[in-house]
């Protein structure tokens, strides 16, 4: 059985003012994407400045926040937030959705990509390679805080989670997710983007190969309490949710080889 670590989820505590590493891991992974988006900049758009780079990265990081407490709210909880809406302020309560915080990226896009006279999917493409870079980040936070584990497991890599009132031995699902929807997904995404590819195969990689290990981490991981199974005593709301990811993924990867050649995605920088 592994040790949880029983890391304080306050990193800096200063008088009443407290800073937890959850919020710290969403800086650290917006700012590494930031870094490597910049690395790649002139592959993209050489025309663009770092102030145009800064301004795709604030909306984007904007419609994270936004449309992941939204998402969760419409997702997961909403009866509860009905009740008491002046709840969906308190971000330090409930959660946060990852498929919120999709679709409040991709609004951004629409936004930015009119904004600057470029095609939806050649800023996707341009971005995806990068996002696992913060859903990385953000898992870590969620092994920290010590929420969102997986259900009980004899298997030597079982933890126990103070959080956790049975104090059973359960898969570390956030660690699951941190090494797919992180490391794994990245690599995939960084080598397939470096050779030059049709417009949205990234965006469509993307969307295929994070819906496909969510899908599967969902399999161990405890669903919302206040959810359950959606179905079969298996489905989950994160299950429904990544299915059309799967198949838009399919799809548009489809779509960019069998359509016409035309505007091709730029390939990686490469990185010494």
């Amino acid at each position: 059985m592994l040790t949880f670590p029983n890391i304080d989820p306050v990193a800096i505590a200063i008088g009443p003012l407290s800073i937890h590493w959850y919020g710290l891991m969403y800086l650290i992974g917006i700012g590494a994407a930031w870094f490597l988006a910049g690395r790649r900049l002139h592959q993209f758009e050489p025309s663009w400045t770092k102030e145009t780079l800064s301004d795709l990265v604030f909306a984007c990081a904007l419609g994270v926040i936004l449309g992941g407490r939204l998402g969760y709210v419409l997702f997961y909880d909403l009866a509860s937030y009905i009740n008491e809406p002046m709840r969906i302020l308190q971000i330090w309560k409930g959660g946060m959705s990852f498929h919120g915080g999709l679709i409040g990226v991709l609004l951004a896009v629409i936004w930015f990509s009119r904004k600057h006279h470029k095609t939806f999917f050649q800023v996707t493409d341009f971005i995806a390679p990068v996002v696992p870079l913060g859903l990385g980040t953000g898992r870590i936070g969620n092994f920290i805080n010590a929420e969102l584990w997986g259900k009980p497991t004899d298997a030597w890599y079982g933890m126990i989670f103070p959080t956790d009132p049975s104090q059973l031995a359960r898969h570390p699902s956030q660690l699951y997710q941190f090494a797919l929807e992180g490391v794994a997904l990245f690599l995939i995404l960084w080598i397939f983007s470096r050779k030059p590819r049709p417009t949205m195969a990234v965006s469509g990689m993307f969307l295929l190969f994070y819906g496909i290990f969510r899908f599967a981490v969902e399999f161990v991981r405890v669903p919302d309490e206040q959810l359950g199974y959606l179905a079969f005593d298996w489905l989950t709301m994160g299950q429904v949710l990544c299915l059309p990811m799967i198949l838009g993924g399919l799809a548009l990867i489809t779509w960019a080889y069998n359509k016409r050649p035309n505007t091709t995605t730029f390939a990686n920088t490469q990185i010494n």
